[in-house]
């Protein structure tokens, strides 16, 4: 149902409304919210100091018994390894790091959301050898 013509907006899309607010009161600053990358897409991208974090928000309904990394299997980590790389290659700067974090949101039916920043969540591996 639509209140005073507003849309409803999903649970991903709050928890990563919420978890940029999270990041802005750690310090970030926001670069871009759900940059499209060539055919992937990048959450958020921010920058703490030197670094540039690409970030990808987890949000659930409960405190499941998989961590947020383990949810972000190894096929999303090569996706936003490689939008990273594209996003780099357009906007190097040498005097910035990068890194990839993870952000989980959890958002109970009842009560205050709960936010986790996971600084450094996987590493930025290199591509598999495949034959053609």
């Amino acid at each position: 149902m639509r209140l005073f013509g507003r849309k409803r907006r999903t649970l991903g899309q709050r928890g990563e409304t919420l978890a940029a607010r999270h990041l802005r009161r750690l310090g970030f600053r926001i670069l871009e919210r759900n940059a499209r990358v060539g055919r992937y897409e990048l959450d958020i991208i921010a920058r703490e100091r030197d670094t540039i974090a690409f970030v990808e928000v987890k949000t659930r309904r409960t405190d499941a018994a998989v961590s947020p990394e383990d949810n972000v299997g190894p096929e999303k980590r090569q996706h936003i390894r490689r939008a990273a790389r594209r996003y780099i290659a357009d906007h190097d700067d040498p005097n910035m790091y990068y890194r990839f974090d993870i952000v989980s949101v959890v958002v109970p039916e009842q009560g205050k959301p709960s936010l986790t920043l996971y600084r450094n969540a996987f590493l930025d591996e290199p591509e598999p050898f495949r034959r053609h």
